[in-house]
Formats: structure tokens, C-alpha cells, sequence
């Protein structure tokens, strides 16, 4: 026999009384100023509304996500739901060919990451990922110690996302010290000698001609934050290096720039990547700033600017003296893409600078000249003069750091008042006379209007 409920024995109190009248009608409310409470028969008992079969659904798609991952099969709602909550620790060879670019890869960036521009990378989380994950890995690839097979095996899960390389660092082979025993008071050799490493730094010839889309490559040949254990050859690329990083170049007709800078190259090394860059298809910006590069150099690259389809050339802060320019002037005179030409910082003075402006009286392409910091000084100026009268495609012109003295500066204004396409010219620094800046800074403001009213009507009949 069931017993009765505890309010029909005349349990009176306030604390277990029903929220429901009694069924047998009778008024068992509590007293006047007591609250009334439940006392859930279940300990887990909760006010939580019970989730969707779906979302229980999906919770258990992503518990079990790497053992059977199911993403193409839902919904965009679904797949946002997944993004959000997925664990970023998966690994990359379930979610890199499985999961597109969104919320998940905006998540795994900025777990990894504490500055996160995406506008750099085109507006992709995913590029971005994928991108400073093999940057990263480059980075700290330690020649016969870490395992090339670990690079090779992220290609097939990058390659299609991996746009532009900017490699900051490569380390160096580490080096045994050769074992030495001392006997009867002389030092004795071991009977193992060092043979040396097998590579010097990171071999890229087994990388980019796999990397497809690979538009942009940046190295530099150094180590950060090498402290204490400082040496020279931390900093500059080796022989064997440049040739296999020269045929890697060459396997990659994708590479758009090349930017190789601050890597001690000089003119050997320069003349072996020029011979495996000549011809290059789609190669249109090549930066060699901050280098050792003279004028055996510079006339492999006259070789390359008549060999190949280059707009964009930097040679900023190398030795190029005056042969060097006047190769890069003979190999000017003939080109017919080069948009821009960085000279900064090198030693080309008259002999080099004179070439140059005689080169750009049959140039009709070029838009962008730097030349500060040269050593030229006069004779130079009156050449580039004669360019400013008859030439009207150069928009900037930069001879900051010279000394062109009050003659030069004379022959430059003197030109400039008949010329109406340069919009930046640089006299900075030049001992040229202050009224000849402040008219020549007046004909640039004039024509950088002019050319702000061209624009403006362009962008009307569009």
C-alpha cells in the first residue's frame, strides 16, 4: 500500500508544501509572509532549456572530428557552428584540405599570433596561416639536425595558400667541436675527423618549385638574437647556398619579386643568381639592397635588364662604381619595362652618373630614379637636366646626399621650367642655392595638380 503524500498527514510545513493545491481541494497555503520553495527530487535538476538534437549532434561531430571528420556534408549554419567552437589543436592534416577560410583559421591565427593584420595576406585567415606556419618552420630548420620531411610534408596541405615566403632568419648548421686527446704532452687529433655538414642553410631547391602560387620570396641570411655566439658567417650566404637557392629561383615561374637583401652577396654570387634568373617568366621586382655587390655585379644585371621582363630593380647600398653604371646605362638605354631604378647609397659619382642621364635621353619608359648619395656632382646634374627638358614620362627624381653645388642646381631649375611631368624631385643636402629649391619645389607642386585634375577627369569618364 502506497503510503500517503507528507501535506495529507497534516504535515504543516511551509518549506515541503505542493505548489499545487492538494488533490483533495483542501487549502493548504502557506502562511502569510512565507515564500514557498522546491525541492527537486533530481540533484542535477536546472532551469537549462534542453539543446537541439542538431546542436547535440554537432557537438558530437566535433568530439570526434579527428577520428571522422564530417564538414562538407552541412549546412552554412552548421559549418559556422563547427568554425566557432572547434578545437584549434586538431591536426593540420584533417583540417587544412577539409575546412575553408573563415572563423576557424581567424581563431587558430590569433591563438598563435599576437598581431594579426589579414589585410596583408590578401583578407585570408587561411593564407595567413598557412603562411607564417612555413615561415615559421623555415625559420628554424637547423641543417642535419631537423628532419627536411617535416617541410615536405606540409606542402600538399599549403601550397595553395602560400602566396608570399618572408623568411627573417636561417640558421646555420650546428657546429661539434673536433675531439682532441692529449697524450705525452702533445695534442693528438681524434680518429674521427669532422667532415662538416652535409648543407649550410635551409635547401630550398627541395621547396619552391613545389609551392605553386609562390609570388613573393623574402630572405635575408642571418640569425636573430644569436647573443654571445656572434659570428660573421651567421650573417651572409654561402657558395653552396646561392647555387641551390639560384636553381630553386629558376624552378619557380610563378616568383613575381625577389627580394634578397642584407646577406653579404657580392659579385660572384650575384653573377651566379643572375645566369638562373635570366629569362625568368614572370619575375618583375628584384631587390639586392644592402649588399657587397660591385661592378662585375652590376653588369650581370645590365645582362639580366635586357634578358628579362623586370619593372622594379633596387641596388641600394652596394659598392656599383662608375663601370658598373655604365652597364646598367648601355642596358637602360635598350629597355623597354623597367618602371623604377634604386642607386641610393652606392659610388657611382660623374663617370657613373652622367651615364645614367645620357641613358634616359633614348628612355622613354622609366618613371623612378634614385641616385642619392652618390658622390655626383655638377656634371651629373646638367646630364639629368638635359633628361628633365626633352623627357616627359620621369615622375620622381631623387639627388638628395650629393653635391650638385649652386651650377648644378642652376641647370636643374633652368630645366624644370619647362618640364611638366616630374612630381617629386629631392635637392636635399645638395649645397644647391635656396631660391633654386623653392622654385624647383613650386614647378613640382604645380605638376603634382596638374596631375591630380588628369586623374579626376579619368576617373569622371569612367
Amino acid at each position: 500500500m502506497k503510503p500517503r503524500p507528507a501535506h495529507c498527514r497534516g504535515n504543516k510545513n511551509p518549506a515541503t508544501m505542493p505548489t499545487s493545491p492538494c488533490p483533495t481541494g483542501a487549502n493548504l497555503s502557506p502562511a502569510k509572509g512565507m515564500t514557498r520553495r522546491i525541492i527537486a527530487e533530481d540533484p542535477n535538476w536546472s532551469l537549462a532549456i534542453v539543446p537541439c538534437l542538431s546542436n547535440l549532434c554537432l557537438q558530437s561531430i566535433m568530439r570526434n572530428f579527428e577520428e571522422k571528420p564530417i564538414f562538407e556534408d552541412l549546412t552554412d549554419l552548421q559549418k559556422d557552428f563547427v568554425q566557432e567552437r572547434l578545437s584549434t589543436s586538431l591536426n593540420l592534416h584533417v583540417t587544412a584540405n577539409l575546412i575553408g577560410d573563415g572563423v576557424y583559421w581567424k581563431r587558430c591565427c590569433e591563438q598563435r599570433w599576437d598581431v594579426c593584420d589579414v589585410s596583408h595576406y590578401g583578407h585570408s585567415w587561411k593564407r595567413m596561416f598557412f603562411e607564417r606556419h612555413m615561415e615559421n618552420m623555415i625559420e628554424l630548420f637547423i641543417p642535419d639536425v631537423t628532419d627536411p620531411k617535416t617541410i615536405l610534408e606540409m606542402v600538399p596541405l599549403c601550397k595553395n595558400y602560400v602566396k608570399r615566403l618572408d623568411i627573417s632568419q636561417l640558421l646555420p648548421p650546428i657546429k661539434e667541436p673536433q675531439k682532441e686527446e692529449v697524450e705525452y704532452g702533445y695534442e693528438l687529433a681524434s680518429d674521427t675527423d669532422y667532415d662538416g655538414p652535409s648543407m649550410d642553410h635551409f635547401d630550398f631547391n627541395i621547396l619552391l618549385n613545389k609551392l605553386k602560387n609562390l609570388e613573393e620570396l623574402h630572405l635575408v641570411y642571418r640569425v636573430k638574437q644569436c647573443g654571445m655566439n656572434f659570428e660573421w658567417k651567421m650573417f651572409e650566404m654561402t657558395d653552396r647556398d646561392c647555387e641551390s637557392l639560384a636553381k630553386a629561383l629558376k624552378s619557380c615561374k610563378t616568383l613575381k619579386l625577389l627580394r634578397l637583401h642584407e646577406s653579404h652577396i657580392e659579385d660572384k654570387k650575384c653573377r651566379v643568381l643572375v645566369k638562373y634568373l635570366l629569362h625568368h617568366p614572370s619575375l618583375r621586382e628584384l631587390d639586392f639592397s644592402h649588399n657587397l655587390i660591385g661592378d662585375k655585379g652590376a653588369r650581370a644585371i645590365g645582362k639580366l635588364l635586357t634578358n628579362s621582363k623586370l619593372e622594379n630593380l633596387n641596388l641600394c647600398d652596394n659598392d656599383i662604381r662608375g663601370p658598373g653604371a655604365k652597364a646598367l646605362a648601355h642596358a637602360l638605354s635598350k629597355n623597354s619595362t623597367l618602371l623604377s631604378l634604386n642607386l641610393r647609397l652606392n659610388r657611382l659619382r660623374d663617370e657613373g652618373g652622367e651615364a645614367i642621364g645620357k641613358a634616359l635621353l633614348s628612355n622613354h619608359i622609366l618613371r623612378h630614379l634614385h641616385l642619392g648619395g652618390n658622390e655626383v656632382t655638377r656634371p651629373t646634374a646638367v646630364a639629368l637636366a638635359k633628361v628633365l627638358f626633352h623627357n616627359n614620362t620621369l615622375k620622381s627624381v631623387n639627388l638628395s646626399c650629393n653635391k650638385l653645388g649652386v651650377d648644378g642646381g642652376k641647370a636643374l631649375e633652368e630645366a624644370m621650367a619647362h618640364n611638366t611631368s616630374l612630381t617629386e624631385c629631392d635637392i636635399r643636402l645638395t649645397e644647391v642655392d635656396e631660391q633654386t629649391v623653392t622654385f624647383v619645389n613650386q614647378v613640382v607642386w604645380t605638376n603634382q595638380s596638374l596631375e591630380q585634375r588628369r586623374r579626376d577627369e579619368e576617373s569622371k569618364t569612367k
